[in-house]
């Protein structure tokens, strides 16, 4: 697969300069543009009533598209939902591949793999597909495509990323062949945390402006840190604005699918991280011109693992190879000129989490699954015993600090969070302390109608219990049909034994542990301590650096150079800082080989 990839590549490159088109390929195939932003609720965005957000462009294409009210991610962390984006199916069907911070498995081929060997110029710009350590599973590619990031700019707030998306998309569209159509990635940084505490202050935003979703409590800090995060929310959308910009100044507008969407929930506790609905439930838009009936809201079901087919079936794509799709086409959604529920077949979607960060003793993760109809969402909490938002102590310096490192939070930059851990005996935010980082039961169900911020478990409720079984029945059973390890006894622990390369905490002995058996235990840490990672060793290396099929990494006294050995076999050109994350992640693998 790897060298078939890097011939392509090659032939790409070698005939980039030509405008007649292949034969084998359709005509007048649509440009694709993905922006996506990183960890933002779908209610934050004018299009969908937020006052305390301004987003002219997403609203933009509200007006020009289709408005998605029911876009579900399929996990409620970035990585995982990331990468069934780009590869149509459920995170527990991805083995590494739905985990994060872990190896990209070399086979695992996406989307823009597809769309670039039938002729689209591929690229992003941002955060790509991650994170993920891409470069040790033997890909020379980010998996959201081919990377463009020279361009800087000198953002207005602090822990903005400096990287000009719209500008590097600009470079991208110069660097296009003739006649060829495109795929492209915008991948914001915004509105991840860290936030500049504050901010709102200097956009002159007030603090009673702010909506306070009902998990939060109503105070000054909760506001800040939401009108914070409005501001890197604009951020993603004024770079949007100027893409779509250049689009029509270069007469591509109407012949680009833009599909504008957030890859999870917003960093808040019991958002992000969480499959309840804050933490799942994203912003969706999608504009095509004339194709796409404009001006209409659908409440139909849809998912990221839906993208996919969906590009397929525009571009003619029909790869014998691919993997069998999670997802189906909407296309059908999209040319009806109709509002509303389009499509009754569309019963529910799904959504999963293992690992997020390092948060648990031995870095166990808190694996749960959840499935969301047009009125319910059930959430199968799979080990109930462990902590959700992370253990409540870290050890540290041989001292129990407070923990909950599940939640995106230092005491710095969380509001939010710092306000929580502030009030720990305050009986009036207890409960918020309570449903955000407390243990549940093992299934939840929640009326999304009438509680989107999912404070109030029904499972137990008399009223609803043919609902309930009706549910966890229909949940195990799609679990077992798309052969979810979860459900497999021999399988159960798979994903404890995926590696995290990033910086692992350490814990004592969790709590749950003294009532586990000693056997299930030491299965569990036997996963946990399994080497079987699908790496794959460089070309070759040295103290000079690193070389694969592709790539040449180069030590220097003040940092690092790249070079394309395809493109430029004489390593003229240096690439490091037009290619910053694929030298960063180059660099990683450097070092995992010379450690090991």
């Amino acid at each position: 697969m790897k060298r078939l990839l890097l011939l392509l590549y090659a032939i790409a490159f070698s005939f980039s300069g030509c405008s007649e088109k292949s034969s084998e390929e359709p005509e007048n195939r649509p440009n694709i543009l993905i922006a996506i932003s990183d960890d933002q609720s779908w209610i934050h965005t004018g299009a969908y009533g937020c006052q305390f957000v301004n987003t002219p462009a997403f609203d933009r294409l509200a007006e020009e598209g289709v408005l998605f009210t029911n876009a579900i991610a399929p996990s409620p962390g970035c990585a995982p939902s990331r990468g069934a984006l780009v590869l149509g199916r459920y995170p527990w069907q991805n083995g590494r591949a739905g985990s994060h911070q872990s190896v990209w498995p070399e086979e695992s081929k996406t989307l823009p793999d597809y769309l670039q060997e039938h002729g689209y110029h591929v690229g992003f710009t941002g955060k790509g597909v991650g994170p993920f350590f891409w470069a040790l599973g033997g890909r020379e590619t980010n998996p959201a495509g081919e990377e463009y990031a020279l361009r800087k700019n000198d953002p207005p707030y602090e822990y903005i990323s400096d990287i000009d998306y719209a500008a590097n998309f600009d470079d991208f569209i110069g660097k296009r062949p003739d006649g060829k159509p495109f795929y492209f990635w915008y991948g914001a940084h915004e509105p991840h945390r860290w936030f500049q505490r504050g901010a709102c202050e200097l956009a002159g935003k007030r603090r009673e402006s702010a909506a306070v979703p009902s998990f939060l409590p109503e105070v000054a800090d909760v506001r800040t840190d939401l009108l914070d995060y409005a501001n890197e929310i604009e951020w993603f959308d004024a770079h949007l604005g100027r893409i779509i910009r250049k689009l029509e100044e270069i007469g591509e507008l109407d012949n680009t699918i833009i599909i504008a969407t957030a890859d999870n929930g917003m960093a808040f506790p019991a958002a992000k991280a969480n499959c309840r609905e804050y933490g799942i439930h994203v912003p969706f838009v999608v504009r095509w011109g004339n194709k796409a009936k404009p001006n209409r809201v659908v409440d139909d079901l849809v998912s990221f693992v839906d993208v996919m087919p969906t590009l397929f079936e525009v571009a003619d794509i029909q790869p014998s190879e691919a993997l069998p799709f999670s997802g189906k086409s909407f296309t059908n959604i999209l040319f009806s000129d109709r509002q509303g529920l389009v499509d009754p077949s569309r019963k529910a979607v799904f959504s999963a989490r293992e690992r997020h960060s390092s948060s648990r003793y031995y870095n166990l993760s808190y694996p749960m699954r959840a499935m969301r109809t047009q009125d319910y969402l059930l959430v199968w909490n799979c080990r109930p015993e462990r902590w959700p938002a992370g253990a409540p102590t870290q050890l540290a310096n041989g001292e129990e600090l407070d923990a909950y490192t599940d939640v995106d939070w230092t005491p710095e930059h969380n509001l939010s969070m710092l306000y929580l851990m502030g009030k720990r005996d305050d009986p009036e935010v207890e409960p918020y302390i309570q449903n955000a980082l407390g243990k549940r039961p093992e299934f939840e169900l929640f009326d999304i109608r009438q509680d989107p911020g999912c404070t109030k478990n029904l499972i137990n409720e008399p009223e609803l219990a043919q609902v309930k079984d009706r549910l966890i029945s229909e949940l195990m059973e799609y679990l077992k049909e798309t052969d979810d390890p979860r459900l497999d006894p021999a399988r159960q622990h798979e994903f404890e034994s995926h590696r995290r390369y990033a910086h692992i905490r350490e814990f004592p002995a969790a709590d749950w542990t003294e009532e586990m058996a000693e056997t299930e235990l030491a299965e569990i840490r036997e996963w946990a301590d399994r080497d079987t990672e699908p790496t794959v060793a460089p070309v070759a290396i040295g103290d000079w650096g690193v070389q694969t099929d592709r790539w040449k990494l180069v030590r220097e006294e003040d940092g690092w150079k790249l070079f394309d050995i395809l493109a430029d076999p004489e390593l003229r050109e240096d690439l490091s800082k037009m290619k910053g994350k694929t030298t960063s992640n180059l660099v990683k693998y450097y070092r995992y080989w010379r450690n090991n």
